[in-house]
């Protein structure tokens, strides 16, 4: 699977982003959360575990806030399966390889969509 996005966590993990396809992934969370930039996972992933199950499904929660006439805030997490595959075995990113971002939304909006001026 390609990759789309990779960043650092503040741990020293790399984590990617692949493409992925309608289930997990960037073609999944871009269409489905309306994220459509990079720098919106990296935002999250620059810092700490906010969840480990310690099964290898870390979740990173980040802030996205708008300034000027019409302020708001908004909340959204990123999921990370920082294992070789998914849980259900259907995935596998490769000898070496972690599978990444496989899922990302904004908390508190209507169906877990992100607002349009997140992605500007």
């Amino acid at each position: 699977m390609r990759v789309r996005c990779a960043s650092n966590d503040d741990d020293g993990r790399k984590i990617v982003t692949r493409y992925g396809n309608s289930e997990l992934g960037w073609n999944h969370f871009t269409h489905r959360h309306n994220i459509k930039k990079c720098a919106i996972l990296n935002a999250a992933l620059k810092d700490k575990v906010d969840r480990n199950d310690g099964h290898g499904r870390l979740e990173y929660d980040g802030v996205a806030i708008r300034t000027g006439g019409s302020p708001a805030q908004v909340k959204f997490v990123v999921i990370v399966q920082y294992t070789r595959k998914t849980k259900d075995g259907r995935y596998d990113a490769g000898r070496g390889q972690k599978i990444g971002v496989i899922n990302a939304f904004c908390r508190n909006q209507p169906n877990n969509k992100c607002p349009a001026w997140m992605n500007q």
